[in-house]
């Protein structure tokens, strides 16, 4: 019998009993006691009956070693058009999976996103844009601008156009962007469901560009002629693409729609990297980006505002919060973005508690500190108090991602984080602190019985979890006031604490 306590997502309890002093970690010659005390509770242990999970447990094991990654950069291929011919859909039909988010209306990708690819054993970085159109203005435009930036650094492009409609102005004009740009180009006559749909196909020779390649993204129809011919199309070498790399952490930059997350990469990044606009939801996929900061290399992501709830949404906007929350999983740590001029809403702490119960380290950014006048501040540091007791672990940035003032403190907070989200307290030190505290302050009496705690240990890492044997159930406040002691005592700055109880009888003689 096993209990978890997902104390990570509960408010800590900050009425510990009086009596119970921060503990300080032993000195080298307490480790030797501390070491002692381990192989004493452990030979404890033979009495109870264990299971085979406990005992492996018990015997810890190392973590696997991840593959190496190719160091030579991988050839980028972009894949652009005007808006609604089936892009983002050709995209998914490549990647064979549902990445990009997909809407039968004109706009809805607006960012270049990059994916890792693989055809016929060979990978390569598949670019998704939004629709490039002319004279257009606002955020169109600068949709367009982000397109135009991913011709120029792709090592070579397929062109989507709609065999159903024809070749139009707006696609002329793509093709004129692409032969200035001198990159290799692929057509691809999409919407091209069976032989009849050839014919219209066919006529796409008008363009210039060579042997229109017959697909239909949405069924599969063609698409491995014409990866083919992209990859004949495609450099050995790139000239514009980056090594892949394993060592850099990944940071999710999330919160709700409209609080600063793309302006906050484009300032960190120093470029134009996503599309910004006042309009809320402007960002739909997640946008990868390699980011050094004072040296160190990491991965931001940029990704769709979290609405009240997902299953209230729909269309592009489902997608994107799905997208959204996969990007937190696949994140080590996760910047949540706050509005600090606007009061706190339901759903900036239900962002928060999507972070901690995947597990993830975390940041909370308090964006537009630059739009808060003097008036606001009190309100706001009773809210920090009344609605955020749950996660008063985390490190908090105060900053203007418009303006980039106090932009530079989010590393150090990182950095406190993730070292945080990596810590592992030894064994021995782990039972030490345990036993000064449970003499201290032991768990109280219910029903006539005290369960007494006999052996705990570090489970993993990323985020820490402790496994405590105990002799009868520990009640979620005790375990709440274990996981306050052991932030005073080790830290664990900005990462969550999972506690779980395996409750273990004597063995019957």
């Amino acid at each position: 019998m096993s209990d978890q306590d997902p104390t990570a997502t509960e408010a800590v309890d900050d009425t510990a009993p009086e009596g119970v002093d921060s503990i300080e970690p032993g000195t080298a010659t307490e480790a030797v006691d501390e070491e002692a005390r381990e192989r004493a509770l452990r030979a404890g242990l033979v009495e109870y009956d264990l299971d085979d999970e406990d005992l492996a447990l018990l015997e810890g094991g190392a973590d696997g070693e991840e593959g190496a990654v190719p160091a030579a950069p991988l050839p980028v291929l972009a894949v652009v058009g005007r808006p609604n011919v089936g892009k983002s859909t050709l995209v998914n039909r490549i990647l064979g999976r549902r990445e990009a988010v997909v809407q039968d209306v004109p706009g809805v990708t607006r960012d270049r996103v990059s994916y890792p690819a693989d055809w016929a054993g060979r990978p390569f970085t598949l670019v998704d844009t939004g629709g490039w159109e002319v004279d257009v203005a606002g955020i169109d435009a600068r949709v367009a601008e982000q397109a135009e930036i991913a011709i120029r650094l792709a090592d070579a492009v397929i062109l989507v156009v709609d065999a159903t409609v024809g070749a139009t102005d707006t696609d002329e004009r793509v093709v004129r962007l692409l032969r200035r740009a001198g990159k290799p180009v692929v057509l691809a006559a999409n919407k091209v469901d069976g032989p009849r749909g050839e014919l219209d196909a066919a006529e796409l020779w008008s363009l210039g560009l060579g042997e229109p390649h017959p697909v239909s993204a949405l069924h599969g129809r063609g698409t491995g002629d014409l990866l083919d011919a992209a990859l004949d199309a495609l450099p050995e070498k790139s000239a514009h693409g980056r090594a892949p790399v394993s060592g850099p952490r990944r940071v999710a930059l999330v919160g709700r729609p409209n609080v600063g997350k793309s302006s906050l990469l484009n300032k960190v990044l120093g470029s134009e990297r996503v599309v910004v606009d006042a309009t809320a939801g402007t960002t739909r996929d997640p946008v990868d980006e390699l980011v050094e900061l004072k040296g160190v290399p990491y991965v931001f992501v940029d990704t769709a505002g979290i609405r009240r709830r997902v299953h209230q949404t729909s269309g592009a906007d489902f997608y994107a919060s799905l997208r959204t929350q996969a990007a937190i999983e696949k994140a080590e740590v996760a910047v949540v973005l706050v509005d600090a001029s606007q009061p706190l809403t339901e759903q900036d702490t239900r962002v928060i508690s999507q972070v901690v119960d995947a597990g993830r380290a975390l940041v909370l950014a308090y964006n537009k500190w630059d739009l808060m006048d003097e008036d606001r501040r009190p309100y706001l540091e009773r809210e920090i108090e009344q609605d955020l007791v749950q996660v008063q672990w985390a490190p908090r940035v105060n900053l203007s991602a418009r303006t980039g003032w106090h932009a530079e403190r989010l590393v150090p907070a990182l950095e406190r984080s993730l070292a945080s989200w990596d810590l592992r307290i030894p064994t021995g030190k782990l039972n030490s602190f345990l036993g000064e505290l449970v003499a201290a302050h032991p768990h109280p009496l219910r029903g006539g019985k005290q369960p007494r705690i006999l052996f705990a240990t570090q489970a993993s890492t990323r985020p820490p979890r402790f496994v405590v044997f105990a002799t009868g159930f520990l009640e979620p406040q005790y375990r709440r006031f274990i996981e306050r002691r052991l932030r005073e005592t080790f830290g664990f700055e900005g990462s969550p604490i999972q506690i779980s109880v395996r409750v273990r009888e004597k063995r019957k003689r």
